[in-house]
């Protein structure tokens, strides 16, 4: 009891000098992995969590789908490349890669888009690994194809509510949509078709083109996080958006309708970093959750500045009053 009494003192003192404590992850310094890492999925399998990237060079060196490992959220080391071979039906442009462990084939399942060339835009294509790092092998054809840039940013996800294996997907300035799976992933159910789930242009900022969808159910609640507007470039304007639904098909509301505000950003700029997006929602060692993200660095001279490198950040998550909130 005098033990547990000396703690509490020590506690308090530490909070009217107005300290601070750090519990487990819940405190991270960003960026976490300084380095060009868009779009990350992180994922934890045991005591080791695992990121995943669109490609591109890091350290000089070329990667379609570049992994890192971690132990800790904070810091990052390189692991290798996902996806080393290419896939006979996409040749560039492997993007916004989504990884999940299915215990039923007891297989890494890897969703992603890529590009043919030849007037055929992305595509949406999915492999499989024995191992979260890879090598991740394609099952040899794309699972769905068409025109500009609509297929693209795949977040896959088994229904807790119905057991359904699900892909929500979309950009290119159409809604974003989800469409039932077989059970090997590898197509789409024959009586399925995709549903629309969130429109663009609902909202006046972070509107006009919707992507990046991830679904977080939490408490018997779908929330779908989901990115608008340009991600990239010196015209860069990027944020996370939110809408919840009691359903993996919709509807879903959006915080705006909820709370008749004007917007449901959650994430946008701030004085440290530019275009903030293209989340990923996890759970940590304790359960915590926590979002991983891609920002441009905002140069302290305006003549320095570039927008070619999006590096990760991780961000605690908090749900108040029915809604995410970003700490």
């Amino acid at each position: 009891m005098k033990l547990q009494r000396i703690k509490e003192a020590i506690l308090l003192v530490i909070f009217i000098a107005g300290g601070s404590i750090s519990y487990g992850q819940s405190k991270l310094e960003n960026p976490v992995f300084n380095v060009n890492f868009p779009d990350p999925t992180v994922i934890r399998v045991a005591d080791t969590y695992y990121a995943y990237a669109t490609n591109g060079s890091i350290n000089g060196k070329n990667y379609n789908i570049p992994v890192a490992v971690s132990t800790d959220l904070q810091n990052w080391s390189l692991a290798g490349d996902a996806l080393p071979q290419k896939p006979g039906w996409a040749k560039k442009d492997f993007w916004a890669p989504h990884v999940l462990y299915d215990a039923a084939i007891k297989k890494y399942v890897m969703f992603y888009s890529g590009e043919k060339g030849l007037n055929i835009g992305k595509c949406l294509g999915v492999a499989f690994s024995d191992k979260p790092e890879g090598p991740f092998v394609d099952k040899g054809e794309p699972l769905v194809s068409g025109k500009g840039f609509v297929n693209i940013d795949p977040f896959a996800f088994i229904d807790p509510k119905s057991g359904k294996k699900l892909l929500y997907w979309g950009s290119g300035h159409e809604p974003i949509r989800v469409q039932e799976l077989s059970d090997d992933w590898k197509t789409f159910k024959n009586d399925s078709k995709p549903q629309f789930l969130v429109f663009p242009g609902k909202e006046k900022d972070y509107d006009q083109l919707v992507e990046g969808a991830w679904i977080d159910y939490h408490k018997g609640t779908y929330y779908l996080y989901f990115s608008g507007d340009n991600c990239c470039g010196p015209k860069a304007k990027y944020a996370v958006l939110i809408a919840r639904s009691k359903s993996a098909f919709g509807p879903f509301i959006r915080l705006s309708e909820e709370r008749k505000i004007s917007s449901s950003v959650i994430l946008r700029r701030d004085s440290i970093w530019i275009a903030p997006g293209h989340n990923s929602i996890f759970k940590d060692k304790r359960g915590s959750t926590f979002t991983a993200y891609h920002a441009i660095p905002i140069a302290k001279d305006s003549l320095k500045q570039e927008y070619e490198t999006r590096v990760m950040l991780i961000k605690r998550v908090k749900y108040e009053n029915g809604w995410p909130v970003i700490k």
